[in-house]
């Protein structure tokens, strides 16, 4: 079946779009939440949980990231207090390698749930994407004096994750972005929004939609771009005389919060 990645950064309405996406598609849909912040979903698998609710009693931050979630919350500009003190010898390395386990067997979890319902019929909406959101400081190393599980962890994602069929970039200018949520910077906000954008020649399909715009204008344009990657996909399935069809029937949604089991710019014509 199709895969299909929202991304963008804090404020360009990936809450809001998403699930209007799912009921108007007019196909059977799961929602499967696949960023760095583990409170965002229920979605987890009970080592994750646990160790969620251990940093809760040890009185962490709730919002509790992956194995190095921090550096993408930098990047996002979503952290400002100091770094933490990292530790050093083979107790702070064998930590950093159970976290790392932790956080890649959570991230094949929620690959095998996309598979799982992807069998069933349904078209994958993922809500953010670990290829999108790691790839400037996993893949590419951007960061200075980055850790072996960055570098391990980027070339798992680089050279055995699946990558979405399509990848929709929801794009504003980072004044917008942050004038709606008010989270970060506007410097790192457009950093980010040009790391999304370099993403272009990494994935089968990238589509940037223009996020200024209703909500409703919005939905209709990520609505298209999934109707011509279903009959695209049709069409090159179908039998020699062409006649491939998207089939369009009653929509049904599902979300991960329930359940735990060519680049283009489109713009309203003037």
């Amino acid at each position: 079946m199709t895969t299909v990645a929202l991304i963008g950064p804090d404020g360009a309405g990936k809450s809001s779009v998403i699930p209007l996406v799912g009921a108007r598609l007019g196909r059977p849909t799961k929602r499967i939440y696949m960023g760095v912040n583990l409170e965002a979903s229920r979605l987890m698998l009970p080592t994750t949980r646990l160790a969620l609710e251990a940093k809760r009693r040890r009185g962490g931050r709730p919002d509790m990231v992956g194995a190095t979630g921090r550096a993408v919350e930098l990047t996002a500009g979503l952290e400002t207090a100091p770094p933490a003190r990292r530790r050093s010898g083979i107790l702070g390395e064998l930590r950093s390698g159970l976290r790392l386990a932790n956080w890649i067997a959570e991230e094949w979890f929620r690959q095998g749930v996309a598979w799982l319902h992807e069998r069933r019929g349904a078209v994958i909406l993922f809500d953010r994407h670990f290829f999108c959101d790691y790839y400037a400081n996993d893949i590419l190393g951007q960061r200075p004096g980055r850790p072996w599980t960055s570098r391990l962890h980027g070339a798992m994602l680089e050279r055995l994750y699946p990558r979405p069929d399509m990848v929709i970039l929801l794009d504003a200018p980072a004044q917008v972005l942050f004038d709606r949520k008010g989270e970060g910077t506007v410097e790192s906000l457009e950093r980010k929004r040009q790391e999304y954008l370099a993403l272009a020649p990494h994935v089968r399909r990238f589509e940037v939609v223009d996020a200024t715009r209703s909500v409703d204008d919005v939905v209709t344009d990520v609505v298209a771009l999934i109707h011509d990657l279903l009959a695209t996909d049709a069409d090159a399935t179908a039998p020699g005389d062409g006649a491939g069809t998207t089939g369009e029937g009653t929509a049904t949604t599902g979300d991960d919060e329930d359940d735990e089991t060519g680049r283009t710019t489109r713009q309203d014509a003037a």
